[in-house]
């Protein structure tokens, strides 16, 4: 390879729910805003997306709304993943056909798998699928942290092409560039510390916050690759705020809150999430105030 497969701002997609049932408009003219706004790929159905309360045929209707707003401007990474392995393979599968470019697939919450499991799950969807595979690290939600020394022998399966990295661990990026190289995908999961992950090696981020400031974030990331750290610091320090505010309760209720805001969709979450308290509502204001998004 010539370098990483992905990088930039990379928003991981909200679904937009209207009286209980995804709502198909919204989403495709969100997808087609945030491609306008500058986002270099997106994600459907990850986490932000509310994956866990989609059905599988909710799930897979999502990704192939989303590939067909995108109409190959920009890739689409579907999210796929599940502690279940033959249904990882099943999701991914349905993202091939759909013409998704890659999968994101999370490492197998609640099961607690070893480090010889994780390797053999991901394999077996390498091998069932051929699509690449970004890997996503989360511990904070599956509990299971995939170490540098799983990674570096998966990365050696031709289709496995990166990480989400979730842990928050400011060594990891450095520590992995190190052990697989710098063709290996590395997008932050964490918006907050999106800078420090790019000065230890990283390419990019999976981002909550691109879904309110896609724009911002997008040129965040140009900046960073063009040496202008003066912007970088400046947009930074705009979005940081929103950065803390979009994550003072359970993700994605305050972002669906935000794009309510911006008229993108319903202040609408399927339980058992719930939408966010007046005190949240009024943090995420001021943020979106801050980083000059509304008046």
């Amino acid at each position: 390879m010539s370098g990483p497969m992905f990088q930039g701002s990379i928003p991981a997609l909200i679904t937009p729910f209207r009286d209980g049932q995804v709502d198909e408009a919204a989403f495709q003219a969100f997808v087609d805003w945030q491609i306008s706004e500058g986002s270099e790929a997106v994600v459907s159905c990850g986490t932000t997306g509310e994956s866990p309360t989609l059905s599988h045929e909710e799930d897979m209707r999502v990704t192939s709304l989303c590939v067909e707003v995108a109409k190959g401007r920009v890739p689409v990474i579907a999210g796929t993943g599940s502690n279940n392995t033959a249904e990882a393979i099943r999701l991914t599968e349905h993202a091939k056909s759909a013409g998704a470019d890659a999968a994101l697939i999370v490492t197998p919450y609640y099961n607690k798998p070893t480090q010889r499991g994780l390797y053999a799950h991901y394999k077996a969807i390498h091998d069932a699928v051929d699509i690449p595979i970004i890997i996503y690290n989360i511990p904070g939600r599956s509990i299971v942290d995939m170490s540098v020394e799983t990674m570096a022998a998966l990365a050696e399966l031709p289709r496995i092409a990166g990480v989400k990295d979730a842990t928050a661990d400011p060594r990891r990026p450095m520590l992995t560039l190190l052990e697989i190289g710098p063709d290996f995908v590395q997008l932050s999961g964490e918006d907050a510390t999106v800078v420090p992950f790019l000065s230890m090696g990283g390419h990019g981020c999976i981002s909550v916050t691109a879904n309110v400031a896609p724009k911002l974030c997008s040129q965040l990331q140009y900046a960073w690759r063009e040496g202008d750290v003066k912007t970088v610091h400046e947009i930074n320090g705009r979005l940081f705020p929103l950065h803390e505010a979009l994550f003072v309760e359970s993700s994605p209720a305050p972002v669906k809150y935000a794009l309510s805001l911006l008229g993108h969709c319903q202040n609408e979450l399927r339980l058992p999430l719930v939408t966010v308290t007046p005190e949240t509502q009024q943090r995420v204001r001021d943020a979106m105030v801050h980083a000059g998004l509304i008046n």
